[in-house]
């Protein structure tokens, strides 16, 4: 139990459907790093593709592998999303992975119909909430940003996680939304997307960062590779929150 939360936001290129070349440069990229949580991009290893039947690996596949040795070797969580094949299935899911080897997991709900990663992926239907050193932290992946019911704290999670392939092209509705997401939620938001142009020739600039519950940018990320530190800290969200009671006048509705 901790009263601060010490991520490592890892902004970065990524290897277009090679996940080998791409584990190998984050190797040497975070083998250094003294923090809590590593938050990677989604589809970190492999980028944004639609061609799951080459990308895809199973979760004892070496993505996941990677992910658990590294938690180990430098005493932290490690958390991003990879292409998993299951049950006949292909699922972009958010992994959390803990120095213990526990995985924590959330397969993306909101699948991009406008890139047809509908027409290749399964869509997850489970709300997953995890609990790490005192924090509670919800997961999402990119495209979930755009839907504020799923977005929805009802006093479920202190930090919301958004690991995404945003491209540059609409880099001002990232920015926007993630604001938005952060005050509606009186929650600190931790987002980070990628750098680099991909297979496709979409171009993407970052603009990973972290947002106060009351809406501050408290870090931000240019263009640029970059390993970005920031310390939470667990009383400053419940001063915020009895201050602001906005949450106990939220609307109450359920999934259906």
């Amino acid at each position: 139990m901790s009263d601060s939360l010490n991520i490592t936001l890892v902004q970065t290129d990524i290897q277009w459907m090679d996940s080998t070349a791409t584990l190998e440069y984050l190797n040497r990229e975070i083998n250094h790093l003294k923090t809590d949580l590593i938050v990677l991009p989604e589809m970190f290893n492999t980028g944004f593709s639609m061609d799951a039947s080459t990308i895809a690996q199973t979760m004892d596949g070496a993505a996941v592998t990677w992910m658990l040795q590294k938690a180990k070797e430098l005493h932290c969580a490690i958390c991003g999303s990879v292409s998993i094949a299951e049950n006949n299935h292909f699922y972009n899911r958010f992994l959390f992975v803990t120095p213990k080897g526990i995985k924590s997991y959330y397969d993306k709900k909101h699948l991009f119909t406008y890139g047809k990663e509908n027409t290749v992926y399964t869509p997850g239907t489970s709300n997953t909430v995890i609990h790490y050193k005192g924090f509670k932290l919800k997961p999402f992946i990119c495209y979930d940003l755009r839907f504020p019911v799923w977005s929805r704290n009802i006093d479920t999670y202190d930090i919301a996680l958004y690991v995404a392939n945003w491209p540059a092209k609409r880099a001002f509705a990232w920015n926007r939304l993630l604001t938005a997401r952060a005050i509606e939620n009186m929650s600190y938001v931790v987002a980070v997307n990628r750098i680099g142009i991909d297979g496709n020739n979409l171009r993407y600039q970052g603009d990973s960062k972290v947002i106060s519950p009351l809406g501050d940018e408290i870090t931000t990320c240019n263009n640029q590779p970059s390993l970005t530190q920031v310390t939470l800290k667990k009383d400053f969200l419940t001063d915020v929150r009895h201050q602001f009671k906005f949450l106990e006048d939220r609307d109450c509705f359920e999934f259906q």
